[in-house]
């Protein structure tokens, strides 16, 4: 299997999996939560939709060669694994109301931004005119 079409088949699960957080969070969650902790939910399933997409993308830009493969590979991952510790641990937080798992989420934003300079750093180093 290609580094493609893993990337594609990730974002994928990751996008079907915020849509159904979404979901989850509007018709069951609603009732059971604060305002506030609903909110932290959503913002994981945003972020994640976010990142689901940015998977799209890097794996657009690795199969038309518009970027370094080495860096846009790292970009991909960096996204996959920000995005499941970013996310995650809203997720985590606002379920359980353990606040100490927020410490876990500003680690999965910096991956979540590694993956972004990785992706620029590869369009900028990328041959072409």
């Amino acid at each position: 299997m290609t580094t493609e079409r893993l990337l594609i088949a990730i974002a994928a699960l990751l996008g079907g999996t915020a849509v159904a957080a979404g979901a989850f969070a509007t018709h069951a969650l609603k009732p059971q939560l604060s305002d506030r902790l609903l909110t932290v939910f959503e913002t994981g399933a945003r972020y994640q939709m976010y990142h689901a997409l940015a998977l799209l993308l890097v794996a657009l830009v690795r199969s038309q060669g518009l970027g370094t493969p080495g860096l846009s590979t790292a970009a991909g991952w960096a996204f996959v694994v920000g995005t499941a510790l970013f996310s995650g641990s809203l997720y985590a937080l606002a379920l359980t109301g353990q606040t100490i798992l927020g410490a876990v989420a500003p680690l999965g934003g910096a991956a979540l931004m590694v993956g972004w300079g990785c992706l620029a750093v590869a369009g900028l180093r990328a041959g072409g005119e």
